[in-house]
């Protein structure tokens, strides 16, 4: 048996890309930086409130922080949570509904500042009853998804009103317009979609219209703070649209098999990207065929030699929000080297 004094020293952190164990996320500080101030610069302080959804980590979200953005939107209890302890509880928005707010209530009497959506009296109960005091009434806009139609919003603000709480205002999400491709039509989905939230905020009152995202932050007229997310990294999803924004992550992954008939493999599957929104691309311009849980299958364009086997690829992520859940942490560089580690510390429920 090895004595204590005798054990081997830690391993030294890695300083480049090519000592990482793959696959591994990469943020690329520049672009990263650049994506927040272009940002910043059209939405500025409470105009956005960044969803952190996206990214699921507070090293990112300090720097969001830091030019102005003091309110943000989370999806799940876990990352309210997360977001607190980080000390970035000034003005958190549950843009989600729950039915079990006591964990909610916990961090609120501790002096966060929590905001949930409700869309039903089930959800208003469940604010009550677990100590969140304020709320905004979350509105169909049309997206089959979570909201009241927009002629209910108004009695269930009198609702929430009456049993106590703060009615803030109100909030609808676009999500079936914010990845229309064709600018135009895409303008008036989410024109369409405001107007029924404006609607429903005359009858609702309070001082804030929540809503927008990446696809829609230019286009958003109506919501005073757009709960945009995907611009800080990117994802090719967002990047078919035009948007003046980088990719700035990617996935390195390392070639583990070569065919001679002309593809090749790399270790970065399913399980280690959101597939929602279709198959990744590549750097490169290589073409990928398919993944499978561990397994990403591409080959090179006409003409460029297949990698080797131990060659390092660099893949990009169709879908950001998911892929960033299923990685622990992010390795952040500048050029080649790595200068800092991010925990996604906001990941689980």
């Amino acid at each position: 048996m090895q004595r204590i004094d005798e054990q081997e020293p830690p391993v030294p952190p890695p300083r480049t890309l090519e000592q990482l164990q793959t696959p591994a996320l990469i943020i690329d500080s520049s672009l990263l930086d650049s994506n927040l101030r272009v940002m910043s610069a059209h939405l500025s302080g409470p105009r956005l409130r960044p969803h952190v959804k996206a990214h699921k980590c507070t090293e990112l979200a300090r720097r969001q922080y830091a030019l102005g953005h003091h309110g943000f939107t989370c999806a799940t209890i876990r990352e309210v949570e997360g977001m607190v302890a980080a000390g970035l509880g000034e003005d958190l928005l549950l843009a989600n509904e729950v039915l079990d707010a006591t964990r909610l209530g916990r961090l609120v009497e501790a002096g966060a500042g929590v905001t949930v959506a409700v869309d039903s009296s089930a959800t208003i109960e469940a604010a009550v009853s677990g100590g969140v005091s304020e709320v905004l009434i979350d509105v169909n806009v049309g997206l089959p998804r979570c909201g009241c139609e927009p002629n209910e919003a108004g009695p269930l603000a009198e609702q929430a009103r009456r049993a106590g709480l703060t009615v803030r205002g109100v909030m609808g999400y676009e999500g079936h317009a914010v990845g229309i491709e064709d600018r135009t039509t895409r303008a008036d989905t989410v024109a369409e979609s405001m107007g029924m939230l404006a609607t429903a905020n005359l009858a609702v009152g309070g001082p804030i219209c929540s809503g927008g995202g990446t696809g829609s932050w230019d286009l958003n007229t109506v919501a005073n703070e757009i709960q945009a997310g995907s611009y800080a990294l990117m994802d090719t999803a967002y990047a078919k649209l035009g948007l003046p924004f980088a990719t700035a992550l990617t996935i390195t992954a390392t070639v583990i098999s070569a065919n001679r008939n002309g593809w090749a493999v790399a270790d970065c599957g399913l399980k280690a990207l959101g597939m929602d929104h279709g198959n990744p691309s590549m750097l490169d311009g290589h073409t990928v065929w398919y993944c499978s849980d561990e397994h990403i299958v591409f080959s090179p364009p006409e003409g460029i030699p297949l990698p080797a086997v131990g060659d390092r690829v660099r893949v990009l992520p169709a879908h950001l929000d998911p892929t960033m859940a299923y990685h622990e942490a992010a390795w952040v560089t500048e050029g080649s080297a790595i200068v800092d580690r991010w925990a996604i510390d906001l990941r689980g429920w």
